[in-house]
């Protein structure tokens, strides 16, 4: 009897180092799949124009061309367009997280009347795709005088988003109720209840927010290119078609290489800094409806 319990009991260890060293290798699969794009592009920024034409293609520059890098500042007014991107970035994230978290703190803390019918209200706003809006916002900010300004880019962030109100409402009602008593019985009205209570505890789910917004801003291509006129205003995506040339014009493609390695590193340190709050914004987020 003891043989049979031994028996099962390293069958059934087995297994789970079988499935174990599977999932790992599924894991790493995706991770070599995902990294390589961006180990090409960092290689591709590396090499003469020669070597992005060969066959089969090579993954290893035969010379390190580190002025491809120092092309993009001497090209086009690379680091103008770098602090329209960073204006822009910082503006919109600050805009995101104090609009939808003060929206987020009322449906998750706040009672009035149709609250919940509000809410549902506001979900059923994702489901309108943003080409349709496209015209009608263009009109407005045309009317207001917007065109040709950042201003198109960035204050509708301080209006809130239907996802960013959701995303932090979800967090919210994860909080104890016995944090928002306590505070009102030590004379906290609703407002000093959120900003001394509520905003602190809301760490992980304010850069995981901040990060989405940051990014989005960060990447938007299809608002400056229809806002934006005056090239003192671009921003970096619009400033990366500069290697792209004229429509006969070779295409410089180690500098647009460059330029795109450039413009990835910020995110992907921003991603770095933030991880640990981001991971912990998205497995706490949602458990509490």
């Amino acid at each position: 009897m003891g043989a049979t319990r031994a028996s099962i009991f390293k069958s059934r260890r087995l297994n789970e180092r079988i499935v174990h060293t599977l999932s790992h290798l599924l894991l790493l699969l995706g991770a070599v799949t995902t990294t390589l794009p961006l180990f090409w592009m960092v290689s591709a920024s590396l090499m003469q124009d020669w070597e992005l034409a060969v066959y089969p293609p090579r993954w290893i520059p035969e010379r390190l061309m580190w002025e491809n890098y120092g092309r993009v500042f001497t090209v086009m007014p690379f680091a103008r367009f770098a602090l329209n991107s960073v204006k822009l970035a910082v503006l919109s994230t600050v805009g995101t997280l104090l609009s939808c978290s003060l929206a987020a703190y009322s449906f998750a803390r706040l009672r009035f009347p149709g609250r919940d019918k509000i809410f549902l209200v506001l979900l059923a706003t994702m489901m309108i795709p943003g080409a349709v809006r496209l015209v009608p916002v263009y009109i407005i900010f045309t009317r207001l005088g917007w065109v040709d300004t950042h201003l198109p880019l960035f204050v509708p962030s301080f209006l809130g988003g239907a996802y960013g109100i959701f995303l932090i409402r979800q967090f919210y009602l994860t909080l104890p109720q016995e944090l928002m008593d306590a505070a009102k019985i030590d004379g906290c009205n609703p407002f000093s209840t959120y900003w001394r209570i509520v905003l602190p505890l809301g760490g992980p789910v304010h850069a995981t927010l901040g990060l989405f917004a940051c990014m989005g801003s960060w990447n938007s291509l299809m608002g400056p290119l229809i806002y934006l006129n005056s090239t003192e205003l671009f921003t970096l995506p619009i400033g990366l078609t500069y290697f792209r040339g004229h429509q006969w014009a070779k295409v410089d493609w180690t500098g647009l290489m460059a330029g795109c390695v450039i413009t990835v590193l910020p995110i992907l340190a921003l991603f770095v800094l933030t991880q640990r709050y981001f991971v912990r914004g998205i497995v706490l987020t949602g458990l509490k409806v």
